[in-house]
């Protein structure tokens, strides 16, 4: 048997990319998983149907994430979906990008990326805590921009560093319940988010230069990294970030 037959997970943005990565992983490992999705049925589906080829079960759980009711319509369908048993497992993933700095962000881009990456995960936390079990798991993907100063994605990462201090502050709050709470922060990851890097060489030789080692990351590397963070033997991990972007940044390079 897997190191989670038996368990529930909830996995927010897993249609595509990291989060269809850690679905299949988690499903992989035994447990029922919700796959959150915003508004693609069909990737959603095709998430579904590559959890069920390899054994595995899950079910969808469609809410676009900073939209009025967004965290009712998503504990909704995953309480429908779990038909009254708990959640052992919430991996935090949904998340939109944002290329701006200082000078070039909008108020208009503010408040959607802080609406997306962080409210309605707090929000979302806050809702299914009840439904948690004892001894249950909360995983925030959160990002090497929170230690590497990225001017153009300073609104992006300062909704990350919020992350890293929510997942702290519950882990402490939450240990009487032998719940973990932690944040992995990956790096640039091969997802349709760098397509745009995809179209300069240059720029994935310089990004895997600067990566200890030399090169960009999988979605499966970090779907194996919350895994691990999911299971018994993470159980003594709480409150930590883990660095999950190959060791990008480590050195001047020099």
């Amino acid at each position: 048997m897997g190191k989670l037959t038996g368990r529930t997970a909830l996995v927010t943005g897993a249609s595509r990319g990291i989060g269809r990565a850690i679905a299949e992983r988690l499903a992989a490992d035994g447990a029922l998983v919700a796959v959150h999705y915003a508004t693609d049925e069909a990737e959603a589906k095709d998430t579904l149907t590559a959890i069920e080829a390899a054994g595995g079960k899950g079910f969808p759980v469609p809410s676009e994430f900073g939209t009025e009711g967004d965290v009712d319509r998503l504990f909704d369908g995953l309480r429908q979906g779990l038909s009254g048993r708990p959640l052992d497992i919430l991996v935090n993933n949904a998340a939109v990008g944002h290329t701006g700095s200082l000078e070039s962000a909008t108020p208009q881009d503010y408040d959607r990326v802080f609406a997306v990456n962080l409210r309605t995960p707090f929000f979302l936390t806050q809702r299914v805590l009840p439904l948690l079990s004892d001894g249950g798991r909360i995983i925030n993907i959160s990002s090497s921009v929170t230690r590497i100063a990225v001017s153009h994605e300073l609104v992006y990462g300062m909704t990350k560093a919020a992350l890293d201090v929510m997942a702290r502050t519950l882990a402490h709050a939450l240990g009487g319940r032998g719940i973990t709470v932690n944040s992995v922060a990956v790096g640039v990851t091969d997802t349709d988010m760098i397509a745009l890097l995809r179209q300069y060489p240059e720029a994935v030789a310089a990004v895997e230069s600067a990566t200890a080692l030399g090169r960009i990351g999988q979605p499966a590397d970090i779907g194996d990294v919350i895994a691990f963070l999911a299971s018994d033997d993470a159980r003594w991990v709480t409150g930590h970030v883990l660095d999950a972007t190959g060791g990008m940044c480590l050195g001047l390079g020099i």
